[in-house]
């Protein structure tokens, strides 16, 4: 699928206002976090992430209701080599299967000025565009799953995000990429939390959202 020139965004029929008052969609940005708040290790490594049967379970119950993925390049690049056939290898868990056919079908956005060609119900988008953003949070359906080093940045600098869901895992990397690094591009935003969860593995969730 090629981008279209505009930068109107739909992945769903929009919901007529006029029928009553319709809650908003959010957008939750999603992510695995080191104790020390690193998302990736200096060379983009993400080996330490600790994804067992029960964790991925938790992805799985909690992604299939959403409305769309929110991908930038290299998280989309990176999912569509392995996902889409996940499902066709019989050596697979059951918690992989079932996330390979919800990556599969589920409606995604690519935001990338550089990419040409997406397959798999995917939508590229040129640049990330507030009044576009708030029309997509306006359209019938689940909430939208943020994911991705970049992407989520760019929504942050925007202040964009409605929930965070950062999963804590029990590991120090010391040195590599910050999921808020130091800059003076953000406003400072006070959060309520939501719920904590903690896994057998010692990975911990935290889910904060806006006041």
């Amino acid at each position: 699928m090629r981008s279209s020139p505009s930068h109107a965004i739909l992945v769903s029929s929009p919901t007529p206002q006029a029928r009553g008052a319709v809650a908003m969609r959010k957008i939750v940005l999603m992510m695995s976090l080191s104790l020390d708040g690193y998302m990736e290790g200096p060379n983009r490594e993400i080996d330490w992430h600790l994804v067992d049967d029960e964790l991925h379970t938790h992805f799985n119950d909690l992604l299939s209701g959403m409305g769309a993925f929110l991908h930038g390049r290299v998280t989309y690049e990176l999912m569509a080599d392995y996902w889409p056939t996940a499902d066709r290898d019989p050596a697979v868990s059951r918690t992989v299967a079932e996330f390979a056919a919800i990556w599969r079908d589920m409606p995604k956005l690519v935001f990338s000025r550089t990419l040409e060609r997406a397959e798999w119900h995917t939508t590229i988008v040129r640049d990330v565009v507030d009044d576009d953003i708030r029309a997509l949070k306006a359209e019938d359906g689940g909430d939208l799953a943020l994911g991705g080093a970049n992407l989520g940045a760019e929504f942050m600098r925007h202040d964009l995000i409605d929930e965070y869901r950062l999963y804590i895992h029990p590991v120090i990397l010391s040195r590599g990429r910050r999921l808020f690094p130091e800059t003076e591009a953000m406003t400072p935003t006070g959060l309520r939390l939501i719920d904590t969860h903690t896994f057998g593995n010692g990975v911990v969730l935290l889910h904060y959202g806006r006041h």
